[in-house]
């Protein structure tokens, strides 16, 4: 089994979903007391929330690659960022490691496209809804990917940031983010990716509220994982 490095603490709610995640799927597979192997570098959320706000992404960037390459120098084999919105960062990160990065946007991808979809919408950050690094990403494996109306996204971003990042779930925010999700499926969406880590604290994928396949980007990251580090596939 390869040591998983997961590059995490944005945010450590989030994150902990990560380790659940991860630690039961190699228990279903391998049976017995059976755990995984897994090296944590969790950093400061408030100094990386402070760097996104005020669009410094080249101190974010350098921040993880230092925190990627101490994962990487402690024994990791593969390595994680544990966010969708930090992934506009996975260059740097990835530059600063010899050990495979799996990017959390390319898992998506796969999982949207085995299930026989091309249009799809995206909850998230604004970050993550209305720049390129993540849509485009997308849109490299021929998905069309559909992003809520203006203040739809505001809501979501907010929720995410103000209730969710903070270890509070709210009935009202649910219903909020199931309205969004109806709305880009009245615009054509054939499922939803729940593209910030928080998101599955909130809506179960399995939630019948919802009208289309739902894809949970923290579990489809984590299962990606245990993929690559027991060699069923190999990460990249």
């Amino acid at each position: 089994m390869r040591r998983i490095g997961l590059l995490g603490g944005m945010s450590w709610e989030s994150t902990a979903e990560y380790y659940r995640l991860i630690n039961q799927e190699v228990a279903a597979r391998l049976g017995g007391l059976h755990s995984a192997r897994v090296i944590l570098a969790s950093v400061d959320f408030a100094e990386v929330e402070a760097m996104q706000v005020a669009g410094d992404w080249a101190s974010a960037g350098k921040l993880l690659a230092r925190e990627a390459a101490l994962l990487e120098a402690g024994g990791a084999e593969l390595l994680l960022i544990c966010t969708n919105t930090m992934h506009k960062v996975a260059d740097e990160v990835r530059a600063a490691v010899d050990i495979p990065l799996l990017h959390l946007a390319e898992a998506t991808a796969a999982a949207v496209r085995e299930a026989g979809l091309s249009r799809v919408g995206l909850l998230g950050t604004a970050f993550t809804m209305e720049q390129d690094f993540y849509t485009g990403r997308l849109a490299q494996h021929g998905l069309d990917v559909m992003v809520p109306a203006a203040g739809d996204r505001a809501d979501v971003h907010r929720v995410i940031y103000d209730e969710l990042c903070m270890g509070v779930v709210r009935e009202q925010s649910r219903r909020r983010y199931l309205e969004v999700v109806d709305a880009l499926v009245e615009r054509g969406a054939e499922g939803v990716i729940l593209g910030c880590t928080e998101i599955e604290l909130l809506l179960d994928p399995d939630d019948p509220g919802t009208q289309v396949p739902v894809f949970p980007t923290t579990r489809i990251h984590a299962l990606a994982a245990v993929d690559a580090a027991l060699g069923t596939t190999q990460g990249s």
